[in-house]
């Protein structure tokens, strides 16, 4: 049982942004569909919006479950782990909305990144939280952080902004099980 937050205090927010990495899980409605948990890489790709949402930039990956998922329920948990320093863990639950390139809105909080043009970027989740809390992370062990892989924007550049759409429409129309994903 970790300790609630009210809201995202501005030192909670500067850890939530300098952590290297975070962990995304979202579940469809139906008892047999897949739980996806999801990592992501936090190149300046997570920022706190306000004391109770987020956002993150969402990268082409090879499915496209947070998207299916949040479109079907909007269930949503971010968990983040210190790995160097005090031990801390922040689970941030909430109500994801998928923000794609043409959605309103979209440009505002893209600003917030410094822009979303990366040829990658698929779309924006931002959640918007109805549990913030922390817990001890004792059992999180202790690893250096040697830098990010840059394969996925080497990739990406390669496909350019149609072999990326291309490959939306072959690889992230459909989730796992089935749902709508990628327009």
């Amino acid at each position: 049982m970790g300790r609630p937050h009210d809201t995202i205090d501005h030192r909670l927010a500067e850890w939530i942004e300098a952590q290297p990495v975070f962990f995304v899980a979202t579940a469809p409605n139906s008892p047999t569909g897949h739980v996806n948990c999801s990592p992501k890489g936090n190149r300046h790709e997570l920022v706190v919006l306000s004391d109770r949402s987020v956002a993150y930039l969402d990268q082409t990956g090879s499915g496209a479950e947070t998207i299916a998922h949040l479109r079907e329920n909007g269930r949503i948990v971010l968990m983040l782990c210190a790995f160097e320093g005090a031990p801390r863990i922040v689970r941030i639950h909430g109500h994801g909305r998928v923000l794609t390139a043409h959605a309103d809105g979209f440009g505002a909080v893209a600003a917030r990144f410094g822009g979303a043009e990366g040829v990658g970027v698929r779309s924006i989740i931002v959640i918007d939280a109805t549990r913030i809390a922390d817990s001890c992370g004792y059992g999180v062990p202790l690893m250096n952080m040697s830098g990010h892989r840059p394969v996925l924007d080497e990739w990406a550049t390669r496909k350019g902004r149609q072999g990326i759409e291309r490959y939306w429409e072959e690889h992230n129309a459909l989730s796992i099980d089935g749902l709508p994903g990628m327009d």
